[in-house]
């Protein structure tokens, strides 16, 4: 059974002008565009690939990783936006889209946001949500071992300093990042002793 918005690991089934077709069970035969091909591969060949759904709601296969697969959280930056909701880049051809009604705020071009990848269980197409609360069950510790790594990201992308600190009013760290001060004290914390960052006064940094 293929998993929408994942990764899946299927056999080729023929070689066309446009690419390959691989073998998706009941699904059917899953096109994998001619960019993404792997030299050399033949019929009979196993690829692991990324399942989404092209521009046409089809089930098509890429070779590249997306920034984050369904059931995973990630910082995804806006590209565009129109009258039902923004697209954000996650790493493939075709964005991911946000409806209004995922979003908290509006969401605006060039900002980045933290997000839930799902898949919509009315429409089954991939779709992001900025309401993540409701899909965080993990304990307080699973929760800041999490962060730490969602922190880390965040500071890659915005140019290694993020200006909150462990004397940041907690409510500006819960608007940024949707956590509570103790879970972001205890990433700081273990940024700082793996050597990744330094803490100053205005903020934290990438070494």
């Amino acid at each position: 059974m293929i998993k929408l918005g994942d990764y899946n690991t299927l056999s080729v089934v023929k070689t066309v002008d446009f690419g390959l077709y691989l073998d998706g069970g009941e699904n059917g035969e899953i096109l994998l565009p001619s960019r993404y091909v792997p030299a050399g591969t033949k019929p009979g060949d196993e690829l692991e690939v990324f399942i989404y759904l092209d521009q046409d709601e089809r089930l098509v296969a890429t070779t590249e990783h997306p920034l984050a697969k369904v059931g995973q959280f990630a910082w995804l930056e806006c590209a565009w936006t129109n009258e039902y909701g923004a697209f954000l880049k996650w790493g493939l051809m075709k964005d991911l889209f946000c409806p209004f009604r995922e979003q908290k705020v509006r969401m605006e071009i060039g900002k980045k946001y933290y997000v839930y990848v799902m898949e919509d269980q009315k429409t089954h197409r991939l779709m992001a949500t900025a309401k993540v609360e409701r899909y965080q069950t993990m304990t307080g510790y699973e929760r800041a071992l999490g962060f730490t790594e969602v922190l880390l990201q965040y500071l890659k992308d915005n140019n290694g300093r993020c200006n909150l600190g462990d004397k940041s009013p907690a409510e500006l760290i819960e608007d940024r990042f949707k956590v509570s001060k103790k879970i972001f004290k205890r990433a700081v914390g273990d940024l700082y002793k793996r050597r990744l960052i330094t803490i100053e006064e205005d903020g934290i940094y990438l070494v």
